[in-house]
């Protein structure tokens, strides 16, 4: 969808589509985080789901974490939209880089192509990830190698997760869906959900173009025992010649 979006102009009827996108958005906090939390302490699981996030008059890719025990944990907002992502979506701050402590290990991780950010990777493996969550829409066997490089560079777990959606899946309202997509049975995403081990190797997965439930045992100590002979960001880090500076502070728009 281009929300009636040119250089220079805008439309419309793009406005009217950013309406209906807006009106669809979650709240943070809100109804929808509350019955999520709800969900994840009936049924004793850990929740990562992806949202578009409304604050203000800004949406956000956002990222919601979940503990059966603890309710919502927290977010994270993609950092950089990408490509006309932009002309939807806010940009995150540092203040959402963050990881929880879980039974199985520090849980965590970054969106869609922020995850080719290398200084985004670093920051995260800084603050001793374990299992790192990769929503995304990239939907292809190339994405499947970005899984398998973030395991064995951060050693770490990986857990990559894609849409399933056909054209049908579009209301058909929708202006230009019909020119977007061939036909009811065409694929807009088909998957290529995957689970990798820090050494790189894929534990399950990737499921293209069919429904499923991955499963897949997380050892946290696992992990932890890959960095004797590689530690991204402790002795394998140099840190008399490389130095990341991060800014962790929110920036709302007052202050």
């Amino acid at each position: 969808l281009d929300f009636g979006a040119v250089v220079g102009n805008r439309t419309d009827a793009g406005r009217d589509q950013f309406r209906r996108y807006f009106e669809s958005a979650v709240d943070v906090p809100g109804v929808h985080v509350d019955r999520m939390a709800a969900t994840s302490r009936e049924h004793r699981i850990h929740l990562v789901v992806g949202v578009i996030e409304r604050d203000g008059g800004t949406l956000y890719c956002t990222v919601l974490f979940f503990s059966p025990t603890a309710g919502y944990l927290g977010k994270h907002r993609k950092l950089m939209p990408t490509g006309g992502e932009r002309l939807v979506w806010g940009m995150g701050d540092g203040s959402t880089l963050a990881v929880f402590d879980t039974p199985f290990g520090r849980l965590g991780g970054l969106t869609c192509w922020e995850n080719y950010m290398p200084l985004a990777r670093y920051a995260m493996y800084a603050q001793g990830v374990d299992v790192w969550c990769a929503p995304t829409w990239d939907n292809s066997d190339v994405w499947v190698s970005t899984l398998r490089h973030i395991a064995k560079e951060g050693r770490v777990f990986v857990i990559g997760v894609a849409p399933l959606l056909r054209g049908s899946d579009v209301p058909p309202d929708i202006p230009g869906r019909d020119e977007l997509w061939g036909g009811e049975d065409d694929w807009m995403c088909r998957g290529y959900s995957a689970i990798v081990d820090p050494s790189g190797s894929v534990l399950a997965g990737p499921l293209v173009e069919e429904e499923g439930i991955l499963y897949a045992e997380v050892d946290a100590s696992v992990a932890r025992a890959a960095r004797q002979e590689f530690d991204p960001v402790g002795h394998y880090s140099r840190p008399d010649v490389f130095r990341l500076s991060i800014d962790t502070s929110a920036r709302p728009p007052t202050a």
